[in-house]
């Protein structure tokens, strides 16, 4: 009898933009770039944080939110996903949230049939003081925190969803690893200061701490507020290599995976089993 099993080949993209506040420009260059990537029977495509509209003013993202489930940026990207037979990592979309005057930034998920297929709201806002041209930044103003942790199983693909400021608390990501995560999505729009920092530090932990595959795709550059982002979007193996580094440039990468590296690194250097912190240590 042969025993049934989920192949376990898989191709990991990101996706690096320069978005601006106007949608329609954003998705013109998203389709060039889409049609640039390798064809692949399971192929992960992320996109960044605000790909369809950012850089904009005050308001301009709520003017912009939709229900979870329908909505024209909703529409355009599961319209993406069936054309290129992708699953695609819409990096975050703004969504409608219980109070009238914040959205939530959700991160979505639509299968190679257009479908949407999971969804996660930002955890953690960003509202800290950078030494940069904007100085002070208010996540939670705007923003509404999500309330659920989001691991989706596509055959042999576990993933993990996460959000830029997310990254930071790696509660989170040990919380999906615990569930068997073996991709780690953390689409980005981190800023110039903060990515020069800390930005390959934190995602190769990530990575390494929970023996999972990271793709982080992140804005770069100028935007139309003046807001300077990093770039760099990388994807990494959960050994904490840097397997691709966009630079600084919009453009794609993309590099084939097996995800059973993550089982056999897991059986060689078996941390969770080892790990006592949670289990057996109290104050």
């Amino acid at each position: 009898m042969t025993a049934n099993f989920a192949p376990t080949n898989w191709q990991l993209s990101a996706i690096q933009l320069t978005s601006q506040p106007d949608p329609v420009d954003n998705f013109a260059v998203l389709q060039q770039y889409l049609a640039q990537l390798p064809t692949a029977e399971r192929h992960l495509v992320v996109l960044p944080e605000c790909f369809a509209v950012f850089g904009g003013p005050d308001g301009l993202q709520q003017s912009y939110a939709e229900v979870i489930g329908d909505g024209m940026l909703q529409q355009q990207c599961a319209a993406l996903a069936k054309q290129f037979a992708i699953y695609l990592v819409a990096g975050t979309i703004p969504t409608t949230s219980v109070d009238p005057q914040r959205f939530s930034a959700s991160s979505m998920l639509f299968s190679p049939q257009g479908e949407l297929i999971a969804d996660y709201q930002k955890l953690h806002l960003f509202d800290v003081s950078v030494a940069d041209s904007m100085g002070t930044y208010r996540e939670s103003a705007t923003t509404l925190a999500g309330n659920k942790l989001t691991l989706s199983t596509q055959g042999s693909l576990k993933l993990g969803m996460a959000i830029c400021y997310d990254m930071r608390f790696p509660g989170l990501m040990q919380a999906l690893a615990a569930a068997g995560m073996n991709v780690l999505s953390v689409p980005s729009a981190f800023t110039r200061v903060t990515g020069e920092a800390h930005w390959y530090s934190l995602l190769r932990a990530r990575a390494i701490e929970n023996q999972c595959f990271v793709v982080a795709p992140g804005q770069t550059g100028v935007h139309a507020n003046g807001r300077e982002t990093f770039g760099h979007s990388v994807i990494i193996s959960p050994w904490g290599d840097i397997l691709a580094d966009a630079g600084t440039e919009p453009g794609v990468i993309s590099v084939s995976v097996d995800l059973a590296a993550c089982q056999q690194l897991a059986r060689t250097m078996p941390i969770k089993q080892h790990n006592r912190f949670n289990s057996e240590l109290k104050l």
